[in-house]
């Protein structure tokens, strides 16, 4: 118990540490950890409660409950790798992240922006189909591709095709030909799950806020690549009968593109696919959105605050969702590497010192979030 204002004991303070991980040093359970560590050596009697999130991108599937699958499959060149998901038998739910096969870092020694697919991705969703999978929750931050999801297709064996009927090679470089679909093979059970895509970022598949044009240059395109790549989605969108200014659209290189076509074709219907912002689904599953009204300071964080935080991160959202809560909303700390930017007028903003230990800068950045928080006036 913390000391009133006129001498009576007043409630011990209610924290939340929701931070995102911090992408190559640590994960959101250990930001969340330390952060904690920090804070418990300022506010001793403090209710600490963790609940590391995820927006969809890297880490997303590992939040979830449910047994590790991990099998071989390809990554984004289409080198042999392994890739993990998490596979819940209670729910018949497999929680997928596009990055566990399908990332970045697997392939930062050669980027392939026009050549990269998510075929890997693929093996794992039709995997998870054979083990009783009836829902796919699948987390689309993190991606080396822009391939609009076709070579997931191509796993779930759905093959596009140029106007002359030969087959595409993979990648988005090639999609601005797409001509038709060959479904001959395709899998019907795997394609026909109940589909939950969480995007990290609310970018809809072309023009200048695209996939291509935004995201395109961070994946190794060119200027020239990104508007290869920009025709090549806005074509698929065409064939697709998709809107490609639909908000999410463009996550992950518009993998939702492909998907939704898949199961538009299959139940007649675009109503089994969900595009939602991942970041709200995690903050509902994992009692955060419940607990925020309850809580007297919540502290997230992420590798580095910047244009994008806004864009459906993490960060972001835990502002928004204590924002909403109006005037009992708790104080909001944001932790980061580095700020391109102001938190919104009230947010404390803590950036990590340098210091070559991880778990170090963390801990001292939670120490600073409750010093800060106490001298704005703990509630």
């Amino acid at each position: 118990m913390t000391q009133g204002t006129e001498g009576a004991e007043a409630p011990s303070p209610r924290i939340l540490i929701a931070p995102d991980s911090f992408k190559g040093t640590a994960t959101a359970q250990q930001a969340a950890e330390w952060l904690g560590e920090g804070v418990r050596s300022i506010i001793r009697d403090a209710e600490i409660n963790l609940l590391p999130m995820a927006d969809g991108g890297e880490g997303t599937s590992s939040l979830f409950q449910g047994e590790q699958i991990t099998l071989p499959t390809t990554d984004a060149a289409g080198r042999l790798t392994e890739a993990t998901y998490t596979y819940d038998a209670e729910t018949t739910t497999a929680f997928i992240d596009v990055a566990a096969a399908s990332g970045l870092p697997a392939v930062a020694d050669r980027p392939v922006p026009m050549t990269g697919d998510t075929y890997g991705t693929g093996v794992l969703i039709a995997d998870a189909e054979t083990r009783g999978a009836t829902r796919i929750v699948l987390g689309l931050g993190g991606s080396a591709t822009i391939d609009g999801g076709t070579g997931i297709l191509v796993a779930l064996g759905a093959n596009p095709l140029d106007e002359h009927g030969y087959q595409l090679t993979p990648g988005g470089g090639s999609l601005h030909k797409l001509g038709d679909f060959d479904t001959a093979k395709v899998n019907i059970p795997a394609g026909s799950l109940e589909w939950h895509l969480l995007f990290d970022v609310t970018s809809p598949a072309t023009g200048p806020q695209g996939a291509p044009a935004v995201f395109g240059p961070q994946k190794g395109a060119t200027e020239e690549d990104v508007a290869v790549l920009d025709a090549g989605l806005a074509r698929l969108c065409e064939f697709a009968g998709i809107d490609p200014a639909t908000p999410g659209m463009g996550a992950a290189g518009g993998v939702a593109i492909g998907i939704t076509w898949l199961s538009s074709l299959l139940h007649g219907t675009a109503d089994h696919v969900h595009l939602q912002p991942g970041a709200r689904m995690v903050a509902e599953a994992n009692g955060l959105a419940g607990k925020l009204g309850e809580a007297s300071l919540v502290i997230t964080g992420e590798g580095r605050f910047d244009a994008q935080t806004a864009t459906g991160k993490v960060v972001a959202t835990v502002c928004d969702l204590a924002r909403e809560i109006g005037e009992q909303a708790p104080t909001v700390a944001v932790v980061a590497g580095s700020f391109d930017g102001e938190p919104d007028e009230g947010v404390l903003a803590v950036e990590l010192e340098e210091v070559v230990d991880t778990r170090e800068q963390l801990i001292r950045a939670g120490k600073q979030a409750a010093v800060a928080y106490l001298n704005a006036g703990a509630r």
